[in-house]
């Protein structure tokens, strides 16, 4: 028993090294990634029938003289019979491809055995279909594992041989040559192909986990390469932009040549052949204009095919790269012979397609959200102005029928204002001090209009003063004060803007002895752009929009009543200086 299990052993090694040859061949991945179809499960029934049939080809034959010595036996005779591991064939196939797949695969065992003959013969012939789809049955008790784990393997392995000796004593009614055989060959084929399973198992995940490796290590390339051109590409393609680009594909792809097109001509061409003379050349080659218009990738075979043509340049891949959803330019890579393109080639330039695609569609993103985002701070920071504007001048109206001199002065202050906004609104930061002269601008309009009946003070902790803050964000809320807040009141008005440091930022307070904001309007004041008779109009709202904007929600408005009476608007903005700093003011009192 121990010299056949020895011999067994010897055998299946030869047989598991031409598996694992086998398994390295790009179709076994379609059994390995579950993509089963009948064509699928009829080419894996014959793979894994045949690797059965190998094995029972690597048996032992055992006869009445013993062990035979010849390692190929074509047939078997009445007496003798195989210890063999074709076992392993059948058992990886109903465990790997299921059902289906062990079942044709024992079919096509069973067959061979039958023809083969022999004592076990017969009982072989249709112990292996079933077998086959016991393990097929097994298998969907690991449906969530991808290939079942080596040690699970061996030990389901166990049942096959046991199985197939019990159907052996039934077909011979228990023979006293069956009941010798099976003593003889029962214990080494169950150790044979249980151990032989769990290292064709192994090796099937051992080649799984390289491939694994490899891929990642490839994306990861890819991804290294795309983050390296982006920076380039992102700038628009030009001539020395595409240069750049094509340095580094040459560099990291180690490919022979490399050319960087847009859709019409020649931006740049590094490696061999480089020329001047290449830069500005119209696109010529059919497969060129192909990859243009298909968006698809391209293999280059024949000199022919290439642009520019060089002796030394046989072959090239040809990569779309696009742009907005367009194809926005070609990447060429060069090589002096199509044998050294080879698959891994392909599947990484693919990948470098999809990524350079993916970053310029990620950037192009990026800009319009910044377009956007600018233009919507434009439009609420145009739409503070006509509002103030429109106030002031109902003033102006006003003050000509009652005080023609006060209007006067309204009006050249007005224009003082506003030259001083249309400096400020030019960016979307102003340092403190010129948020501050603006309002005292504001508020020398508003004197002439209210003289004794409003008194505004405002208070700047020193060292505030080149803090950044949005144009026009205290005025509004100043504002808001007088025309909401105090309307109504017969004493007289008091206005308070407090800033002070807090921690990381500056805190910001404007507060009024006035009626207060209604209770049902505290929680949308500054959501919505709010109209009628009760509400604080576009002016607190376009403020907030703006510092969420800049800022971020921790910015944003919060509005309460004061328990004396009067309203609080209170916001954050963060300590940062504003380096257009010219001059300090440190308190304002009006």
């Amino acid at each position: 028993m121990e010299q056949l299990t020895l011999l067994l052993f010897e055998r299946m090694g030869l047989l598991l090294l031409i598996t694992f040859i086998l398994t390295r061949i790009p179709q076994f991945r379609y059994l390995l990634d579950r993509r089963m179809d009948w064509k699928t499960g009829v080419t894996f029934s014959l793979f894994f029938g045949l690797v059965s049939i190998g094995g029972t080809y690597a048996g032992v034959t055992i006869g009445e003289e013993g062990i035979g010595s010849y390692f190929f036996a074509a047939s078997l005779g009445p007496d003798e019979a195989m210890a063999d591991s074709a076992l392993i064939g059948i058992v990886m196939a109903g465990l790997l491809g299921g059902v289906a797949v062990g079942t044709g695969a024992g079919i096509l065992s069973g067959v061979h055995a039958y023809w083969m003959g022999g004592l076990t013969g017969a009982a072989e012939a249709w112990s292996t279909p079933v077998i086959g789809l016991l393990a097929g049955l097994v298998a969907r008790f690991f449906a969530e594992e991808r290939v079942i784990a080596p040690v699970k393997a061996l030990f389901i392995s166990v049942f096959a041989p046991v199985l197939q000796m019990g159907v052996i004593l039934i077909a011979t009614e228990s023979s006293a040559s069956a009941i010798r055989m099976v003593n003889l060959i029962g214990v080494p084929m169950v150790v044979a192909n249980s151990i032989g399973v769990g290292i064709f198992v192994a090796m099937i995940l051992a080649v799984l986990r390289e491939e694994e490796r490899a891929s990642a290590s490839e994306t990861q390339r890819a991804l290294h390469i795309a983050e390296m051109a982006l920076p380039y590409l992102k700038q628009g393609l030009t001539f020395e932009t595409a240069e750049a680009t094509a340095n580094i594909l040459r560099r990291e792809l180690r490919a022979n040549a490399v050319a960087v097109t847009d859709t019409e001509e020649i931006l740049a061409h590094v490696g061999i052949g480089t020329t001047s003379l290449f830069q500005g050349e119209r696109i010529k080659t059919e497969l060129s204009r192909k990859a243009i218009q298909t968006g698809e990738i391209q293999i280059a075979k024949a000199k022919e095919h290439i642009q520019p043509q060089h002796p030394a340049l046989g072959a090239a891949i040809i990569v779309p790269f696009r742009n907005g959803g367009q194809v926005a330019g070609l990447i060429k890579l060069y090589y002096h012979s199509v044998r050294q393109i080879r698959p891994v080639e392909e599947a990484f330039a693919k990948g470098l397609s999809k990524l350079i695609s993916i970053q310029l569609d990620i950037a192009m993103a990026e800009e319009l959200r910044g377009l956007m985002k600018d233009a919507e701070l434009k439009a609420l920071q145009a739409q503070i102005n006509p509002h103030f504007l429109f106030n002031t001048l109902n003033a102006i109206v006003t003050l000509i029928r009652v005080n023609p001199d006060a209007a006067r002065r309204v009006t050249v202050q007005l224009g003082s204002y506003m030259r001083m906004n249309l400096t400020m609104t030019q960016s979307p930061l102003v340092p403190l001090y010129k948020e501050l002269e603006h309002l005292q601008t504001y508020l020398g309009i508003v004197h002439i209009r209210f003289e004794d009946r409003l008194s505004v003070k405002c208070v700047c902790e020193p060292g505030l003063e080149a803090v950044a803050i949005p144009p026009s964000t205290l005025q509004p809320l100043v504002e808001n004060s007088i025309h909401h807040g105090l309307k109504g009141r017969t004493g007289q008005g008091e206005i308070l803007a407090a800033l002070r440091r807090g921690g990381d930022g500056v805190q910001v307070t404007v507060e009024d002895n006035g009626s207060g904001f209604p209770a049902r309007l505290l929680d949308k004041l500054g959501q919505v752009p709010a109209h009628g008779t009760e509400s604080t109009g576009l002016g607190l709202y376009n403020v907030n929009r703006r510092l969420i904007n800049l800022f971020g929600p921790g910015s944003r408005l919060r509005f309460s009543n004061r328990p004396e009476g009067g309203a609080r608007i209170e916001f954050t903005i963060p300590y940062q200086a504003d380096e257009r700093r010219e001059s300090t003011n440190e308190s304002h009192d009006s």
